[in-house]
């Protein structure tokens, strides 16, 4: 799973990126399918500032790659809401900006900074779109 992540990721790297932007979340709730790529990330965005891991795991692939704090595991949507939880409940989320979005066809990327428990951290999400719905395949969260 992580070849064709990193794979995917490559092909992001190669195409034209997005410009910079930072993303103020100003929407209640949004369903899973856009007709614009970039607007998944304001839910998502919306729910890591918020530090909501039951909202935010309903944007979860049925298994996803997660990496929090350098622990690294593949896991279901429940263990994956859980390692979140845990995360948010050590360190309650400040803000979270969107620094940075990339695409291609059905593949998004998304690089953003969190600031939670005094402490900042690098934000890595990589959605894939299947059946018109963007899913969270990876999501990473390291020490600033």
């Amino acid at each position: 799973m992580k070849l064709r992540l990193l794979a995917a990721f490559a092909v992001l790297l190669a195409g034209p990126l997005a410009p910079a932007q930072n993303v103020i979340v100003k929407k209640a709730m949004q369903s899973t399918t856009t007709d614009k790529g970039d607007d998944v990330f304001v839910p998502i965005s919306k729910y890591i500032a918020a530090g909501n891991s039951e909202a935010l795991s309903a944007w979860f692939a049925d298994n996803l790659e997660i990496a929090v704090l350098a622990k690294e595991s593949d896991a279901s949507r429940a263990q994956a809401r859980q390692i979140v939880k845990t995360f948010f409940d050590s360190y309650t989320p400040r803000s979270f900006d969107i620094n940075h979005t990339a695409g291609r066809a059905n593949m998004k990327y998304a690089l953003g900074t969190l600031k939670a428990g005094g402490e900042s951290f690098n934000v890595t999400i990589f959605l894939s779109c299947k059946d018109n719905s963007y899913k969270i395949k990876q999501l990473k969260i390291e020490r600033y």
